[in-house]
């Protein structure tokens, strides 16, 4: 089993603060400096800058906060195996999710949940550069983000979901009187959109670029909630993927829109380590969003009349003339 030491170096490299690491390992600061100066002196390496605060870790440091964390996974990956064989899986998956995805990933918890109720699931909102940092560093599982943040070395990728984006137009602007509008009109609109790191507001700019146009939002925020809420004010409108709206319901006095000239789509997937073998958690995310796939495909392969799509379903998974360039 990995030494305490080394968790509390992998403590120390998430807090970056001996207190605050200190605080989750339920020690004093003084015992984590302690166990920090007999690694280094096991090692024989400076594993932290010295100073009157944490200034971040040396070079062999890091590589030895590497080790630490590809073993803690080992370690947590060999328990839930034994548990598995015991009869119940007894640990916790860590996924993170990209904001405008969190809707449709309750689909794949859900999936989780029914075959593995003792699990204990951690689903996280963060941006896709958090999410591949998490992955690589194996303090996430799995992480699911776009298609086209997931083309990266040592990574495996399943697509999941089509995503269709939507304007959703406050009662006070003009776009509110229509059935749809041009991605040409909607960048004429008063927009609030998500901030710029957001990888949804990449994809968003994309579609706007590819068509010359450089729209320029009002208001940015990184929360979906607060976009909903200024577009229910009445004088914004903003652009969001079909499904959230979906989950949360639409706003009091807002219209939801087409988006069309073109019509686009996003998919998003899961996104895993590429080991062999899989890591028990590995397995089950892969095998819970397969049968997500696989129970998507059935409903569209049902004749007519057979079973009516659940409206949400139907909007969400509806496949677009083209996907989002890029």
């Amino acid at each position: 089993m990995l030494s305490r030491k080394y968790r509390y170096l992998i403590a120390l490299a998430q807090e970056r603060h001996f207190g605050r690491a200190a605080a989750a390992c339920h020690i004093s600061p003084s015992t984590l400096s302690a166990a920090i100066r007999d690694l280094e002196q096991e090692l024989g390496v400076a594993i932290v800058e010295r100073g009157q605060s944490f200034a971040g870790l040396t070079g062999e440091g890091m590589a030895v906060l590497d080790y630490a964390r590809r073993m803690a996974a080992v370690e947590a990956d060999f328990r839930l195996h034994l548990s598995k064989l015991t009869g119940g899986l007894d640990g916790r998956l860590r996924l993170g999710v990209i904001p405008t995805a969190l809707s449709v990933v309750a689909g794949l918890s859900a999936q989780l949940h029914r075959r593995n109720r003792t699990l204990t699931l951690e689903i996280l909102s963060l941006t896709t550069d958090a999410i591949v940092r998490g992955v690589q560093t194996f303090e996430l599982d799995g992480g699911i983000v776009y298609t086209e943040s997931s083309k990266i070395d040592g990574m495996d990728y399943l697509p999941v979901w089509n995503e269709r984006h939507v304007l959703i137009a406050g009662h006070r602007t003009s776009a509110c009187a229509r059935d749809s509008l041009s991605w040409t009109e909607a960048g004429q609109q008063p927009l609030c959109l998500l901030t710029q790191d957001m990888q949804n507001r990449k994809t968003i700019n994309r579609v706007f670029d590819g068509l010359g146009l450089c729209p320029q939002p009002g208001l940015e925020t990184n929360s979906i909630v607060s976009l909903l809420s200024h577009v229910a004010s009445g004088d914004w409108c903003t652009i969001l993927p079909l499904s959230v709206l979906d989950v949360v319901g639409v706003p009091r006095g807002v219209r939801v829109l087409r988006l069309v000239e073109p019509e686009v789509a996003w998919e998003t997937g899961l996104i895993t380590l590429a080991r062999n073998p899989q890591p028990v958690c590995v397995e089950l995310l892969r095998d819970a969003a397969t049968q997500v796939v696989q129970a998507a495909q059935l409903r569209e392969a049902l004749p007519p009349g057979v079973a009516a799509l659940p409206a949400a379903f139907e909007r969400a998974h509806a496949r677009p003339a083209r996907r989002a360039p890029g």
